[in-house]
């Protein structure tokens, strides 16, 4: 019986961290299929692309706000993000962080935006960044 009882609680642990990924570490990440899906389906959230000038010239997903803010060291990188801020603020849209490679750079400005008091239940990174968007982009 506390053999049982014991399993269950474990299974239970292991079900509940599987589910919070991220959350754990505070961060929330969506997948490319995932967000090329919101995309088709018009869902609305406001994409945030940190990425430097030239790659954000070289392709963008559509409807990215450009920040060029990579990678998110300097003040005025973050004056960069503060000018989205009142976007967001005004928005209940989830927003997506857009970085090359959706590591510390997206962390960052998830850092940041929480910082100034977004939910951090609305605040995503791109899995894996810009580096691996398989889907079309605009060129500007």
């Amino acid at each position: 019986m506390i053999k049982n009882l014991i399993c269950v609680i474990a299974i239970t642990l292991i079900a509940t961290t599987a589910a919070w990924g991220d959350l754990i570490g505070g961060y929330q990440y969506i997948s490319a299929p995932q967000l090329q899906d919101r995309l088709k389906s018009k869902s609305p959230i406001i994409l945030v692309d940190i990425c430097v000038v030239e790659q954000f010239a070289k392709g963008h997903i559509p409807g990215s706000i450009e920040t060029n803010a990579y990678p998110v060291e300097t003040d005025e990188q973050r004056q960069s993000l503060a000018k989205v801020l009142p976007k967001i603020l005004a928005s209940a849209d989830d927003v997506v962080i857009v970085c090359p490679r959706g590591g510390g750079g997206a962390k960052k400005t998830f850092d940041f935006y929480k910082s100034q008091g977004v939910d951090e239940k609305r605040l995503l990174i791109l899995e894996k960044g810009m580096d691996n968007w398989p889907y079309a982009t605009e060129v500007k």
